[in-house]
């Protein structure tokens, strides 16, 4: 349970800097929405950048890592889901409340006005918190396709999987084709999280667990499916303190080519740094 209350200060204390990479286990599908489809092309393409490169969105990343935590802490319950999109067969519910406490709202930030809620309400909330945590677009690291890999791909940096929708009343098969990133695919990641007061050092414990969940879980499309399983290697964590942007002090290596575990294992020191 986070030491937040309605009192608590806000002030840099120091940033947390998480650089690594992401693994694609399976492969991965993060759809570019039908607009971009090709005549010959797959009927749901990936995501890519301006010079036509497969990437992973920092919005998606973060929703998922936000919407597991939610699961796993018990936030995701009617009473704290509200509506922040109630368009027909696209409703998105997250979780939000003005508990000072809650370090869901704390990590991903919270904004104040009247929301309708899941379970019926309105929630008017009248707090409104910085988020603590920064996620950016994650580029693919182009030599992670390795030409014995591009040798099976069905263009030049991804797959296509077909897959067959089967008709319950008349065995009618429907079929559709799935563009996914190839496993063995990295892309490199980077997260910030702001440390605004000595309570927020939980958070990074609680950022950790998210991407620990991630791994046992899938990101993207068609993950019950097969396609979206992930994990993260090479993490390097830095801390730079306030001193770092004000004077140029030099910042603290706290963990380096860890995987999840071990960056799990090296979060007690990060108290002491808060706390200097």
């Amino acid at each position: 349970m986070s030491a937040h209350t309605a009192q608590t200060e806000l002030k840099l204390i120091g940033k947390l800097i998480l650089e690594g990479e992401l693994c694609c286990e399976s492969g991965l599908h993060i759809g570019a929405g039908k607009g971009s489809l090709e005549i010959g092309g797959a009927d749901n393409p990936v995501v890519k950048d301006s010079h036509g490169r497969p990437y992973v969105p920092g919005s998606t990343l973060r929703g998922r890592i936000r919407a597991l935590l939610e699961q796993a802490t018990g936030a995701a319950v009617p009473s704290e889901l509200v509506y922040i999109s109630k368009r027909k067969g696209q409703e998105v519910r997250i979780h939000q409340s003005d508990r000072p406490d809650d370090e869901i709202c704390l990590l991903f930030g919270r904004n104040p006005g009247r929301m309708e809620k899941v379970g019926g309400g309105d929630l008017d909330g009248n707090i409104a918190t910085p988020a603590r945590l920064s996620v950016f677009d994650a580029p693919l690291v182009i030599e992670s396709i390795t030409p014995q890999m591009r040798e099976s791909l069905d263009d030049e940096l991804t797959e296509v999987k077909s897959e067959n929708a089967i008709d319950r009343i008349t065995s009618q098969a429907n079929p559709r084709t799935l563009e996914r990133v190839p496993a063995g695919a990295r892309f490199k990641i980077r997260m910030v999280l702001d440390v605004l007061c000595a309570e927020d050092e939980v958070l990074a414990g609680l950022l950790v667990q998210g991407l620990r969940l991630l791994e046992d879980d899938t990101l993207g499309g068609g993950g019950s499916r097969g396609s979206g399983r992930v994990r993260f290697d090479g993490l390097k964590l830095v801390w730079r303190g306030r001193d770092y942007y004000a004077s140029g002090a030099s910042e603290r290596e706290i963990a380096s080519g860890a995987d999840t575990a071990g960056l799990q294992g090296k979060l007690s020191e990060i108290g002491e740094l808060v706390a200097a």
